[in-house]
């Protein structure tokens, strides 16, 4: 029996409209959640992202903002737009769009994101919060996949949860968000040795290594959950629609056959993490009127 192929983006829509709600509630107490975002130059795609950035904030009732600085932009020029940012109060989030232009040291850039305005939860605070399972915001990824199991009926408790792949936006905290719930946390990546080792004992795999097709139906114990966050563009191939083919870190059509639930790639843990960010705004826009304290 194939497996059940959770729908991301029905969660996705579920998601966005508790929002929605909540931004409505915050703005009757006279709290506005606004988002702005900071982009360098014209990075691939960034403009198309940003203005479908724009498109979901204003679904829920976010108002939106795009700083575009320009491609010679030095490094001091977007920390001092970020500090700017950071101490307008009318400002309640703030995104830092990547890739940065070569040279510029994009973890030093996301230090200066003020703690509670940082959407994405990428800044070392946040990050390193994370370890104490006290963030102010978590990472959206890794909250996107807690959803996605919780939506699959999952709990983690006890279980044995393999994450394949520890990037510092993906990988580490997913791995950091299974252990809080007290999932048994295997951590593997691309240079792991024999990784069906590893995973064909797992209740749960989270393959976020950004290698395609890296999960084959042999690496997987019949039953478990597969949550594939990979996005990867095959060279050469389009798809029914003549764009670029995408394909996840998971072969679907071989592992669907053998897990019991799986997320598709796409329309499986992209929507998810775009309405999270979403949620994480109205978060970030509520701790600073009522829960902010110094942590910079």
């Amino acid at each position: 029996m194939s497996a059940l192929v959770i729908d991301g983006r029905s969660l996705a829509e579920r998601i966005k409209q508790h929002t929605g709600e909540e931004i409505e509630a915050l703005r009757r107490q006279g709290i506005a959640v606004r988002m702005h975002a900071v982009m360098v130059g014209e990075p691939a795609a960034g403009r198309i992202y940003a203005q479908s950035q724009d498109s979901n904030c204003a679904d829920v009732g976010i108002e939106y903002r795009l700083h575009a600085l320009p491609a010679g932009a030095r490094e001091e020029d977007i920390r001092d737009c970020i500090r700017q940012l950071n101490d307008d109060p009318e400002v309640t989030g703030i995104m830092l769009l990547l890739p940065l232009p070569e040279g510029i040291n994009t973890p030093t850039v996301q230090y200066c994101i003020d703690p509670y305005k940082d959407v994405e939860g990428v800044n070392p605070s946040n990050l390193g919060l994370l370890f104490y399972d006290t963030p102010i915001i978590a990472p959206c990824t890794a909250l996107a996949v807690l959803a996605i199991l919780r939506e699959a009926g999952c709990d983690v408790r006890g279980k044995h949860a393999c994450v394949i792949g520890q990037g510092s936006v993906a990988g580490r905290p997913i791995t950091l968000g299974l252990l809080a719930q007290n999932a048994t946390v295997t951590g593997c990546c691309v240079d792991t040795p024999d990784i069906a080792a590893y995973t064909s004992s797992a209740d749960v795999i989270v393959a976020a290594a950004g290698v395609p097709e890296l999960l084959q139906a042999r690496h997987v114990k019949p039953g478990a959950i597969v949550i594939d966050v990979g996005i990867n563009r095959v060279p050469g191939e389009t798809d029914e629609c003549g764009k670029p083919r995408i394909v996840g870190d998971v072969d679907f059509e071989a592992v669907k056959e053998v897990a019991s639930a799986i997320t598709p790639v796409p329309g499986g843990v992209g929507p998810v993490t775009v309405a999270i960010l979403l949620r994480s705004a109205v978060e970030a826009a509520r701790k600073q009127r009522h829960q902010r304290h110094i942590i910079r």
